[in-house]
């Protein structure tokens, strides 16, 4: 029994031990079938990966690819511009000149996107720096083809025969022809480059011009690498923070001494100013934040703006501002002059008005003390807090990214004509990218795409914005290459729960949406005129006329819904008080705007100008009377005026003027969802294949509007929107005399250009409001204010304009 029950056992152990080899055996070959299978769908994963039809962008390049496409875009574009130089002038034809440098810019501009934009973007450092150092070695690429006087010769040749094969191909030509003197209507060409480089001088004052703007290179990144290098930070107790709140207390940092400290930056400035209920701290924070690089930024400002306009005169001009504004709608500084001017003088009671409300609550809550500068932000906070029933933080519950997202193409969808479809299965460079498709409405045809990345993440730009990564365009051979544009925001990234959106991100939304229709709806035959490259005084429009559908309760409604249950959309009265609130105090807002832009146009227009008592003077009369704060120098911390928007400042309110007269003669009145006006101003305005500059956008503006414009003597002017109820301005008439059929701008039209983007200008400059009014600039003439630094050059160009703004004292004209 013992032995027939140990032998049971023992084959029981084997059977057992068989089991188990063999289901191990079965496990590792289901382990190995599970590897395979994971790989071949891997493999079968990167092959679905799919380039987008008709885009020669290329999104994922590495670190040493893209070096490597830098050097070839190089080696190419000096091939075609060494071929061009080389045909003899007698030889010139469209063919062997023109259209390798149409045909290189088409090809190459997605090219070179693809190099550059990874740095915007990338969540690698290497592949960051590789990007940056492409930049640089195509921007001085760029800059030597524009230095080549044999390039130069040749297209100057063919331009010299006026052989046009149609109207565009001549204006592309026109484009490439630039002097002062030349009555031109583009504004980017390759020989208005050679020029403006000097290439027309001789070879000493063309040495001088590179000297001059190598100098003005120099001085402009070294004001802003000194307002950047700047740490001032002050202490203060939590008694002197009062009103803070604690979430932004606990992000400061804490000296020995246990006091906080605030930092004399963008991101601490403007939230003690608008919050802090100790008047003393706000004073001391304006006090110290207009002090900022006092005298080192003066002095580089000063040189600055005598090299600027030293390089103006040597290239033909009287003056820098002449120089700047060339090139856009305006063209001249007096122009841009009598546009502020009239601004200014129409708004004066409205913004006393408004002052006295904000003098009148401090007074409640302070008792006499002196209303200043300081006090403005606060006191706007104030009041808006009692005069509207609106909770921000709230409102952020209303707003899920997808459902505005989903909002913002229904809405372009009934205005433009068009049709977004995802697009799935494509490359990327990060996971939350997500591409589109856009369509026709009608015809189905394939317009262009774009890339959206709006989440937040480290290493990524830190701004909204649009980039064009592929322009339109058609080739020799007829083939249309169509457009490609990227959106970048920075929205916080929920985990687990929808993203929401702020109202200012949702209005910074639809105003980058509004520059995606642009680009991708723009139907230039030429690379040149393709996508974002258009007047700069008219390039905001698309995005401004789009950030209207923020305030009308119809759309608000289309593009909210609670986040717990998207059915219900945000509240009539909250619709209501988004709309008034958008309004609250515009005239001081935009006053103070036009203080900087009048500033930034004075200096660029006259010599011998002492900027500390000029600025002191104008921001009194400006302001309605409120000093600049005692040993402040907002000049010295105003980078726009130092680079990027020198002698331009007044561009953001001019096309803003534009946006409003668009929505209010268009949309306000007529439907705000009037697809004949949509698509009027999808294909003359925002498509248009004809031209891009001040005169020709300005006509097609006058057949939008079926106005009847004499252009010439009063460009500049045609900022006037088509609406009722105007104001009578002194300038305006005289404009409206010539056009019968022309009216003036309304108040509430010019609250609206008021309100605009209260962030993109603030933090430009001192305790900013935002985009705000300016006054009549008539004031008494200080003889002290004369500048003791000549240097004699006569300034006769903008004498005119100064004295009847009653600004000649800051000038000595021989």
């Amino acid at each position: 029994m013992d032995s027939q029950g140990n032998r049971e056992k023992m084959s029981k152990q084997r059977r057992d031990r068989n089991l188990l080899a063999f289901t191990g055996a079965t496990a590792i070959a289901v382990l190995a079938v599970n590897f395979a299978i994971a790989a071949f769908n891997a493999h079968k994963k990167k092959q679905k990966k799919k380039d987008l039809q008709g885009s020669n962008v290329r999104v994922n390049l590495s670190a040493s690819e893209i070096l490597k496409l830098a050097d070839r875009i190089i080696a190419k574009s000096k091939q075609v511009h060494d071929a061009v130089a080389s045909v003899p002038f007698d030889k010139v034809t469209y063919l062997n000149v023109i259209s390798p440098l149409a045909e290189l810019e088409a090809e190459q501009f997605p090219q070179v996107q693809s190099c550059v934009f990874l740095r915007l973007v990338s969540s690698l450092d290497d592949v960051r720096k590789a990007s940056t150092e492409a930049e640089r070695r195509i921007d001085a690429h760029v800059l030597s083809c524009s230095k080549r006087e044999d390039v130069y010769r040749a297209v100057k040749a063919y331009a010299s025969k006026r052989e046009w094969t149609s109207p565009e191909v001549k204006r592309y030509i026109q484009s490439l022809f630039f002097s002062p003197n030349v009555n031109l209507f583009l504004i980017s060409g390759q020989v208005r480059d050679f020029e403006r480089n000097g290439l027309n001088l001789t070879v000493t004052k063309r040495e001088e011009v590179q000297r001059l703007r190598a100098q003005i290179d120099e001085l402009s990144l070294r004001y802003v690498r000194n307002l950047s290098d700047d740490n001032t930070f002050l202490l203060f107790s939590e008694a002197e923070l009062v009103g803070l709140p604690p979430e932004f207390l606990k992000s400061l940092d804490k000296a020995e001494n246990g006091k906080f400290k605030v930092m004399l930056k963008g991101h601490h400035v403007p939230v003690v100013l608008e919050l802090c209920k100790v008047g003393r701290t706000r004073r001391l924070v304006a006090e110290a934040y207009g002090k900022r690089c006092g005298d080192i930024n003066l002095s580089v400002l000063e040189c600055l703006v005598e090299t600027r306009h030293k390089l103006a005169r040597l290239l033909g001009y009287l003056n820098y501002a002449d120089y700047a504004v060339d090139l856009r709608m305006a063209k001249t500084s007096s122009k841009v002059f009598e546009f502020l001017e009239e601004i200014s003088a129409s708004l004066t009671d409205v913004a006393t008005k408004e002052l006295m409300m904000l003098k009148d609550l401090k007074k409640k809550e302070e008792g006499e003390l002196p209303f200043g500068v300081e006090d403005l932000l606060y006191y706007i906070k104030r009041i808006e807090e009692q005069q509207f029933d609106l909770d921000l933080g709230a409102v952020k519950q209303y707003f899920p990214v997808n459902l505005v997202l989903s909002g913002v193409f229904k809405i372009s969808q009934d205005l433009f004509g068009l049709r977004f479809e995802e697009v799935v299965d494509v490359e990327v460079w990060h996971s939350d990218v997500r591409v589109f498709s856009v369509f026709d409405l009608s015809s189905s045809e394939l317009l262009g795409y774009f890339y959206l990345d709006i989440y937040k993440r480290e290493g990524k730009y830190g701004h909204t914005c649009v980039v064009s990564l592929q322009n339109g365009a058609i080739s020799s051979t007829g083939a249309r290459q169509i457009p490609v544009a990227l959106l970048i925001s920075q929205i916080q990234k929920d985990v687990g729960l929808p993203s929401l959106l702020r109202f200012s991100e949702v209005v910074n939304f639809f105003h980058e949406f509004g520059h995606v229709v642009q680009h991708v709806c723009n139907r230039a035959s030429f690379a040149k005129f393709s996508g974002l490259r258009v007047d700069p005084d008219f390039v905001e429009i698309p995005g401004q006329l789009l950030e209207n559908w923020c305030y009308e309760s119809f759309s608000l409604k289309l593009i909210s819904g609670f986040h717990q249950d998207i059915t219900k959309p945000i509240k009539d009265e909250v619709c209501k008080s988004l709309k008034r609130w958008r309004y609250a105090f515009s005239a001081l807002k935009l006053k103070q705007e036009i203080l900087y832009c009048i500033f930034d146009q004075i200096i660029h227009s006259a010599d011998n100008v002492d900027i500390v008592e000029l600025f002191k003077h104008l921001h009194s009369k400006v302001m309605l009377g409120l000093p600049m704060l005692e040993g402040t120098n907002p000049a010295s911390c105003f980078p726009r005026s130092a680079i990027g928007f020198e002698a331009a400042c007044y561009s953001h309110i001019w096309s803003e003027v534009f946006a409003a007269d668009v929505f209010a003669s268009k949309f306000r009145d007529d439907g705000i969802l009037n697809q004949y006006a949509g698509m009027q101003f999808r294909n003359k305005v925002s498509g248009f294949d004809e031209t891009t500059f001040g005169y020709n956008i300005l006509r097609l503006f006058s057949k939008f509007f079926f106005i009847r414009v004499d252009l010439q003597p009063f460009s500049a002017l045609m900022y006037w929107p088509l609406e009722v109820q105007r104001i009578p301005l002194k300038f305006s008439r005289t404009f409206l005399e010539e056009n019968h059929q022309f009216r003036l701008l309304s108040t509430a039209d010019l609250n609206m250009v008021a309100s605009r983007n209260y962030q993109s200008f603030y933090f430009s400059m001192p305790f900013m409001l935002s985009a705000g009014y300016a006054d009549s600039i008539a004031s008494q003439r200080p003889a002290f204010l004369v500048s003791k630094r000549r240097n004699n050059f006569q300034c006769k160009a903008n004498t005119r304009t100064l004295k009847r703004l009653e600004l000649s004292s800051w000038l000595r004209v021989p």
